[in-house]
């Protein structure tokens, strides 16, 4: 069972100052002083306030069970990769993978590198010992502000995650991707309504309400 962070208005923090940062600056700032989310993932010593989505979508679609071999795509900092060990236990294989380079997590292989490169797959199969029965990216690019290129580098990611979830997947493995709303593109849909027998998509409430983004979870790769 996951504990939600505590909620409630409470009182407010205020930046010190705010000299010499801009005005979106300062409050991206107050709005993570006062997420109760960024405060809890300090208090638990979790390396972001994006662990929470993967334990909020664990516990509602039960996607990590000990002993499974996991792949976190662009896992910096590795806010989902600390949950995915604990979640897996001493069985587990988790392989974490980012082009940037990212602190080493306790219980985990940690590679560096781009997921697109051709012998990407096969490292990762290497470092976990078999095929991966859970493949997740959080994976999202840097915005532009504009609507339409946003939503169309977003779902570029998402579907080059999935080709690489099905090269790597054990029969019966399942995938999980940042996505926005609106939904999965009806391309990369059809291949996972055909690849996969269950397809959701899911907004966790540690996703914020102003954002767009949700995520979708495909189960039961057919292989």
């Amino acid at each position: 069972m996951v504990k939600q962070p505590p909620g409630g208005r409470g009182m407010s923090t205020r930046l010190k100052t705010a000299e010499g940062r801009s005005t979106a600056s300062q409050r991206w700032l107050t709005r993570q002083l006062n997420d109760p989310y960024v405060k809890e993932a300090k208090a638990r010593g979790l390396r972001s306030r994006a662990a929470f989505k993967l334990l909020e979508m664990d516990e509602k679609l039960h996607l990590l069970k000990p002993g499974m071999r996991v792949v976190d795509l662009g896992a910096a900092p590795g806010g989902w990769t600390q949950v995915a060990v604990q979640a897996v236990g001493a069985r587990g294989q988790v392989v974490a993978l980012d082009i940037l380079p990212m602190d080493p997590v306790p219980g985990a292989t940690v590679l560096q590198g781009d997921f697109q490169e051709a012998e990407a797959e096969a490292r990762v199969i290497a470092a976990m010992g078999g095929r991966a029965d859970l493949v997740l990216s959080d994976m999202a690019p840097n915005t532009t502000g504009h609507t339409s290129t946003d939503h169309l580098r977003i779902m570029g990611l998402a579907e080059l995650a999935l080709d690489f979830a099905r090269k790597v997947l054990a029969p019966g493995g399942a995938f999980a991707a940042k996505v926005l709303q609106g939904g999965t593109e009806a391309e990369m849909l059809a291949v996972l309504k055909r690849d996969f027998t269950s397809v959701k998509h899911v907004k966790p409430p540690a996703s914020r309400k102003d954002s767009a983004e949700m995520y979708v979870v495909a189960l039961g790769f057919r292989g």
